[in-house]
């Protein structure tokens, strides 16, 4: 899983409340098990005509936000169903952070196991910055995990919260199977152990 440390990258708009996860990536996409090749189906429904040609109007079609590396959404991000392949479409799309007043909670735990930082805010502070996401892709936001902050374009900076434990997993990309790895001689110390005292085992 790719690290996640400090991001300066475009915010894309998407005031939209309960954005779930059929429209992230909609169903008919979910046959696959592999992580990659979703990004072209991200918020497919909303991004294409049925014809296969681009919606102008949303806001990832759009040529300052095409190379969005941030979501400032509208509350209840990514309820509904409880799919994978919602953080690995945005993912694979190149989104590396969603911010919001709240999360569904399988979406949100499904982030931070995908190298996703998804970060609640309050109110006033997720208005001023989807705010400073409309400015466009001169506007650059700043997100450090580091020390927990989010930085406006214009310099303006505000604290957020996150699980110390996945903030050390994000930080150092370890997803579960990282972290089983960390383990790896303890582990191999075990079964060594074991077969001396079982050797029938």
């Amino acid at each position: 899983m790719q690290e996640f440390t400090k991001l300066t990258g475009v915010a894309a708009p998407m005031p939209l409340v309960n954005i779930d996860t059929d429209m992230i990536i909609p169903k008919q996409f979910l046959k696959t098990i592999q992580r990659s090749g979703l990004g072209k189906n991200l918020f497919d429904e909303m991004r294409y005509n049925p014809d296969g040609s681009e919606i102008p109007e949303f806001v990832l079609n759009q040529p300052a936000y095409r190379d969005a590396q941030i979501i400032v959404a509208g509350d209840n991000f990514g309820c509904g169903s409880s799919r994978e392949h919602a953080p690995w479409a945005l993912l694979d799309f190149g989104i590396r952070c969603v911010i919001s007043t709240s999360f569904a909670d399988i979406f949100y735990n499904n982030c931070f196991k995908n190298g996703i930082l998804p970060i609640v805010m309050p109110p006033e502070v997720v208005e001023v910055l989807m705010e400073d996401a409309r400015r466009g892709a001169n506007a650059r936001m700043t997100v450090d995990l580091e020390s927990q902050t989010v930085t406006t374009s214009d310099g303006q900076s505000f604290p957020f919260q996150v699980d110390s434990f996945r903030r050390h997993c994000l930080m150092n990309g370890l997803d579960d199977i990282g972290l089983t790895l960390e383990k790896a001689a303890s582990i191999d110390g075990f079964e060594r152990d074991l077969a001396t005292l079982r050797p029938w085992v």
